[in-house]
């Protein structure tokens, strides 16, 4: 497979078929065997492939005017709302959400038990 617009081979099947790999590879499954052109793989990868990133943001958080709550995690304008999920990130992160949204639950937890005792 040659001639990728983007200039670069797609070539996991063609090193997966090296005879020293064999007593480690089982038989292809996706795209499958008959996917041979870079024009069927093209083909393959417009329709299985996903971009791997995790909406965030849609309620994020700052001080700018398109933020949506404050940093203790405040709905600015709605008294006694909080936002605690990955909506609140500011940009999408680099890895996986579910760390950093657990850390954000964990926080919110504890301002509001911070904010509970200052009244």
């Amino acid at each position: 497979m040659t001639g990728l617009t983007s200039g670069a081979d797609l070539r996991c099947p063609e090193i997966a078929a090296q005879p020293s790999l064999q007593p480690f590879v089982g038989e292809e499954v996706l795209p499958g065997p008959e996917c041979q052109s870079d024009e069927q793989m093209i083909s393959e990868i417009r329709m299985r492939g996903v971009s791997n990133l995790h909406p965030v943001g849609t309620c994020r958080m700052g001080h700018e005017v398109d933020a949506v709550v404050d940093p203790r995690l405040r709905v600015y304008g709605v008294q006694g709302l909080r936002v605690a999920d990955a909506s609140i990130m500011p940009q999408v992160p680099g890895g996986d959400t579910i760390a950093p949204s657990i850390m954000i639950g964990e926080k919110c937890a504890a301002m509001v038990l911070e904010d509970a005792v200052a009244a």
